[in-house]
């Protein structure tokens, strides 16, 4: 194992194009290949899997056109298959496309269970071995690296350990480069997996490496262990994607091997970004972010017991394992009933630091919160509202827009597509625009009308989307005529925010919850663009038609 410093360098081996793209619901487009491509480059990852060449055309055509990337970290690999039984290597129309990708890097995967080898695949044990042999010298000789996975090995080696290695002795007597033992099942525990690729690993001269997947929920501490004796090289997906539960999660494994372990991956500065491009990824692959995820997910370190958050805010370490700013992550205080005077204080001085306990403009603060929250608010997860709210009451935020009027109508008579349509108002600047949309009911109709507004004068908004929406119900004795509190989750991509509404009418709480999205989401690039090009905006929020405070 090479070394850097005192730190062990481990192999990144990333395969989100191709076993994560295999996960239910997932499907990229030959562009959206192209951009995760080019973020995993700039991470620092070792080897990108991108795809099966002889599967589709769309895996084609993303080889045709990445190699104008130019990448500086990463080498690619194309994804095939051992050559099929008793025909020629040559002869292999999915052979000759790993070739016809020109990687510089070629993944062949073969089966190391023997019962895989005689009823799946349906040939003899020793033509397996010929088609491992094979395939990988047919590769060696045109000046490949070749990885070979060695498909179900855990299993594999369970019920023939002579057969499973000596899938390993072939792929390694055929210039393989890595071998690669495969969890495909996912059904293997630690202890297992330690113990056999302790074993492999001393047998075998090839670096070993592990691929494990997740249907026992162990994929990512089965790569740990799998590392911690003597696997080189780590195989796994942004965010867990894969078929069925899912592969090694990499943004669990490249944090806690590195931050946690002596072994160095990536940069610091690629580790900071690691929650941006876990967040990124989700978006392009359309899946809601698993906010549960260690390290880059939302709740990662969002601290609500009273207690807990004094512990935090003393001594960071007594509630949280590592700092989340390594990760690209941040602390959450979580508004909530259990928080605290202290925890309002602290997020109050966040944005005015010169205020204390005893600042009149504190205590009329927390009035104003006591009111809103006996009204039915409530800031949890909607931090964001609660910002807005100390902005507008201190007159530090900047006034975007106003909501000066909105209708609202559903027609029955059509279908359930495009069923409900809104007009809406905006003013922004003493400039006045009236649009109309239709959505998936009234909402959706309403959310689209004001973005369609706003888009106008703030282009920006198009990075923005919803993310979730809910809806509670606070006093169901009232029945129909009960409010109901509205929550919104938004993202750009990168960060992700939550907004809160509360009415007898849940067009209007909606409304609420739209318009404090929106006017974080221009706060929040007003800043950014302010740190970037240095210019200062004075102007003072007087507070929105539609908004909390």
């Amino acid at each position: 194992m090479r070394t850097i410093g005192n730190l062990k360098h481990l192999i990144l081996y990333d395969t989100t194009l191709r076993d994560g793209a295999q996960g239910e619901g997932i499907s990229f487009t030959a562009g959206d290949k192209l951009n995760i491509t080019k973020k995993l480059d700039e991470l620092g990852i070792d080897y990108i899997e991108a795809g099966n060449p002889g599967s589709n055309p769309k895996d084609m055509e993303y080889f045709k056109n990445v190699g104008k990337l130019k990448l500086k970290n990463s080498k690619l690999a194309a994804f095939g298959s051992t050559r099929r039984s008793n025909i020629k290597v040559y002869e292999d129309s999915n052979v000759i496309s790993l070739l016809e990708a020109e990687t510089p890097v070629v993944t062949i995967f073969g089966k190391s269970w023997d019962f895989h080898v005689e009823s799946i695949i349906k040939t003899g044990l020793n033509e397996n071995l010929r088609m491992i042999r094979d395939t990988i010298g047919f590769f060696k000789e045109r000046g490949k690296e070749v990885i070979f996975d060695a498909e179900h090995f855990f299993d594999g080696y369970k019920f023939n350990s002579e057969y499973a290695l000596g899938t390993l002795t072939a792929a390694q007597s055929a210039g393989a480069d890595y071998l690669v033992l495969c969890d495909t099942n996912g059904g293997s525990f630690p202890n297992e997996i330690g113990d056999i690729v302790k074993t492999v690993s001393q047998r075998m001269e090839v670096p070993i490496g592990i691929h494990s997947h997740n249907d026992c929920g162990m994929a990512v501490a089965n790569s740990i262990m799998a590392v911690l004796n003597g696997a080189l090289q780590v195989q796994g997906t942004f965010n867990g994607y894969g078929e069925r539960c899912g592969n090694a999660n990499l943004c669990t494994i490249i944090p806690s091997l590195q931050i946690k372990g002596q072994y160095r991956m990536v940069s610091e500065k690629s580790m900071a970004g690691l929650t941006a491009l876990s967040r990124y990824i989700s978006e392009i692959a359309n899946k809601k972010h698993n906010e549960n995820d260690p390290y880059v997910g939302n709740h990662a370190f969002a601290h609500k017991g009273g207690m807990h958050i004094d512990a935090v805010l003393k001594e960071p370490r007594s509630y949280e394992h590592i700092p989340p700013e390594l990760v690209g992550n941040e602390r959450r205080i979580l508004m909530s009933e259990v928080s605290g005077r202290s925890t309002i204080l602290k997020r109050i001085q966040k944005l005015a630091p010169g205020l204390s306990k005893e600042s009149p403009e504190v205590k009329e603060i927390i009035e104003k919160l006591k009111k809103l929250e006996n009204e039915g608010y409530q800031f949890e997860g909607a931090e964001s509202s609660f910002e807005l709210l100390v902005k507008r009451y201190l007159g530090k935020g900047n006034e975007f827009f106003k909501v000066v009027d909105f209708k609202v109508w559903c027609d029955t008579g059509r279908s359930l597509l495009n069923s409900a349509g809104a007009v809406i108002k905006v003013e922004v600047n003493g400039v006045e625009e009236i649009t109309t949309a239709e959505g998936d009911g009234p909402v959706n109709a309403i959310d689209r009308a004001l973005r369609r507004a706003l888009e106008l004068f703030y282009p920006q908004l198009k990075k923005m989307r919803l993310a979730d929406y809910k809806v509670r119900v606070l006093d169901t004795s009232q029945a129909t005529a009960a409010k109901v509190r509205v929550h919104v989750e938004s993202t750009d991509g990168e960060l992700i925010w939550g907004t809160v509404g509360v009415s007898t009418n849940i067009i209007e709480a909606s409304c609420f919850a739209l318009v404090d999205s929106i006017e974080y989401f221009l706060g929040e690039w007003e800043r950014k663009e302010t740190k970037i090009h240095g210019y200062d905006n004075d102007s003072k929020d007087t507070g929105s038609t539609c908004g909390v405070g």
